[in-house]
């Protein structure tokens, strides 16, 4: 059944990228950038990718000319595929992007992802997420809305949980999350946002052997509301985020949720997320990359819907190995290596080894004790060479008897 599952995932990001990249043309175009030289031109002339593929079994000259970049690309496709956190999942995926400007050597890409999906845990799922540059760079619109159907299962506070203390928990979640940067030099962008997080129709079930969960313990509500304003602070040096050769990414986000804007309490919290790429040799792509999420909460007393969490970064890819919201607490420290690796000549074929450490801690002024490891291996298959976009196909295993596959489309970091 997994295998399956992984097999529609493939062909649906085929027939998406298919649609999606103009596979013509010799200029980057699906990257979201921080800096300009993601809008340079690539030479790829020697890369293959899966549209190659598609290209040669059904006998079709590739047309080699270069072409300017269309004002507009849009692509709306089903999307099939399976996840440990999801299970079996379905949907429907739509990417656009586009430039601000009409100099586009001087630009950064802009673009707008939105995703409904449904999965076989019941899972209810629709988001947009964009970045979006405007007055030739000098502007940055960070977007991500969520509107969620969410059955979900909590295991309590800390990093010694099992999963005998399954607690299963319905809810409805609605985010917010708008934030405008003001490019400071070619690397450096500040600025402010609004963060909203609401949960309602929040239904728990309970462990199976009866006893207080961590959830009633800790101050189970049938809704709540997190409001607040966000400062800040990004660096990004690399070339492609989507598959980055070098380079490094470092944000910082200063969260102050006010009641006065709607919260139910008043609380602050400090998130870190540094990245850093070495290109092992100049005669191909092997990478090493080391990536750590911190999450800190600095005073107050957040829902327990909203604590750290594994899965719970922007792009809900920390803890492969684990489930999302396997484990959670007040403070979350999360690092994570890997190697990357090319397995065919024309780069159509790469692998990965991964391994990744987590640690959280009950209550604020707690230590980080427990270290939660997981590790894994992974294949990656050229979707796009242009863009550099791989499909990516990991197998984790974590403790507690916790392993099984993890998809996603581009690098997890």
């Amino acid at each position: 059944m997994i295998k399956i599952g992984l097999i529609l995932s493939l062909f649906s990001v085929l027939f998406c990228a298919n649609l999606y990249a103009q596979h013509d043309t010799l200029t980057l175009t699906a990257a979201p950038s921080v800096n300009s030289q993601a809008s340079a031109t690539i030479d790829s002339s020697r890369q293959k990718d899966m549209i190659d593929v598609i290209h040669r079994l059904f006998h079709e000259k590739e047309n080699l000319q270069h072409q300017s970049p269309k004002k507009v690309n849009l692509s709306v496709v089903p999307s099939i595929g399976y996840t440990l956190s999801t299970g079996f999942a379905a949907g429907m995926s739509g990417v656009a992007t586009f430039y601000t400007q009409p100099n586009h050597n001087k630009t950064n890409i802009s673009i707008v992802n939105a995703q409904l999906f449904f999965d076989t845990n019941n899972q209810q799922t629709f988001f947009v997420q964009s970045n979006i540059f405007t007055g030739y760079d000098n502007y940055k619109f960070i977007t991500d809305l969520r509107v969620a159907k969410y059955p979900d299962v909590t295991y309590g506070l800390g990093s010694s949980t099992t999963q005998t203390q399954a607690d299963p928990v319905d809810y409805n979640y609605i985010r917010i999350y708008q934030t405008v940067l003001k490019k400071i030099n070619s690397n450096y962008y500040a600025g402010l946002g609004y963060n909203l997080d609401y949960h309602y129709g929040i239904v728990e079930y309970g462990q199976l052997d009866g006893k207080t969960t961590a959830f009633e313990r800790y101050g189970k509500t049938e809704s709540s509301t997190s409001s607040g304003l966000s400062l800040n602070l990004l660096f990004d040096n690399r070339q492609n985020p989507i598959n980055a050769l070098g380079g490094a990414y470092a944000n910082m986000v200063y969260r102050h949720n006010l009641k006065s804007l709607g919260s139910n309490s008043q609380w602050s919290s400090l998130i870190i997320d540094a990245r850093k790429y070495f290109k092992l040799s100049s005669r191909n792509n092997n990478v090493l990359a080391f990536w750590s999420y911190t999450w800190i909460t600095l005073n107050g007393r957040q829902p327990y819907l909203d604590l750290p969490t594994v899965g719970a970064d922007t792009y809900n890819n920390t803890g492969r190995g684990y489930a999302i919201d396997r484990f959670r607490g007040k403070n979350m420290l999360y690092l994570e290596s890997e190697f990357r690796f090319g397995l065919t000549r024309n780069g159509l074929i790469g692998g990965v080894l991964f391994a990744n450490a987590q640690s959280y801690s009950k209550n604020i002024d707690a230590t980080l004790a427990r270290i939660i490891p997981a590790a894994g291996t992974g294949i990656r298959i050229k979707i796009n060479k242009h863009s550099d976009t791989n499909l990516c196909i990991d197998y984790a295993i974590g403790t507690d008897n916790s392993r099984g596959f993890f998809v996603n489309l581009g690098e997890v970091f």
